[in-house]
């Protein structure tokens, strides 16, 4: 099983990891650790590579989200079955025993720790949450927690690349109308009127700018690596009807 942790996030009282594709149940598009319900994959192997990745946990139970690619976000109180998903693309709990999960395949993952008050959090940022402004409202829904934004640390987990995350004007567009600067996270594609753009890095710029100092990222591309990780674009380009989900999760140990 490909579990990777952020050195940021390694302490004590906190569990976290940012799983691959490997060690599941899954077959098919789906090999082999597919954790999304969302998928067409059989629901009983789904639940079964979930708890399989849960165990690295000590089998601590785990809630996932209805994305919806918003800058919505609830605070976790007690865990829900699959099916009672909020709809929202992040979590935050000061509570021990619950694993808050995001499931991605090209989106960057965000898991978030300020170790010292016991408040963790988890964002689904893909392109149109991470512009909406769905990780200062993380960062904000833990301080209202008791976390405090000085202490936070955060890590973007494995997504899509700069060099394989080709976008066309109207989309460069939408992120330069909210900020010029915007355009630091785009170079020129080869095909005319297309764009590359860097996601992790503009992840990483939210958290900065929402005052998060303690930040770690991967580079590990989704779409390069397919036999590390789930991506929706390269199964777009494969002809493939569906794609897996890949988990990344973190809890606050009892």
């Amino acid at each position: 099983m490909l579990i990777l942790r952020s050195r940021n996030l390694s302490h004590p009282h906190i569990a976290h990891g940012f799983f691959g594709r490997q060690g599941g149940v899954s077959e098919g598009i789906y090999t082999s650790l597919n954790c999304g319900p969302g998928s067409g994959d059989e629901r009983a192997k789904v639940i079964e590579n979930r708890r399989r990745a849960m165990e690295a946990f000590g089998g601590t139970p785990l809630v996932t989200l209805y994305q919806i690619h918003s800058a919505n976000v609830v605070a976790v109180r007690t865990p829900w079955e699959i099916g009672e998903n909020p709809q929202a693309d992040a979590m935050v709990t000061n509570l021990p025993g619950i694993a808050l999960g995001i499931l991605t395949a090209d989106c960057a993952p965000v898991l978030f720790a300020d170790a010292e008050a016991g408040v963790i959090a988890a964002a689904h940022a893909g392109w149109k949450g991470a512009l909406e402004g769905v990780i200062a409202a993380t960062v904000d829904a833990m301080e209202r927690l008791g976390a405090a934004r000085r202490r936070i640390a955060a890590a973007v987990g494995p997504c899509i690349s700069q060099a394989n995350y080709e976008v066309d004007s109207d989309f460069r567009a939408e992120f330069l109308r909210a900020d010029s600067a915007n355009a630091r996270f785009f170079v020129p594609n080869d095909r005319a009127g297309h764009f590359r753009f860097d996601l992790e890095s503009y992840a990483a710029f939210r958290l900065d700018d929402a005052g998060i100092a303690d930040v770690e990222t991967f580079s590990a591309c989704t779409y390069a690596r397919k036999d590390d990780f789930y991506s929706f674009r390269r199964a777009t380009h494969l002809g493939e009807k569906d794609y897996g989900r890949e988990l990344s999760a973190i809890t606050l140990r009892k």
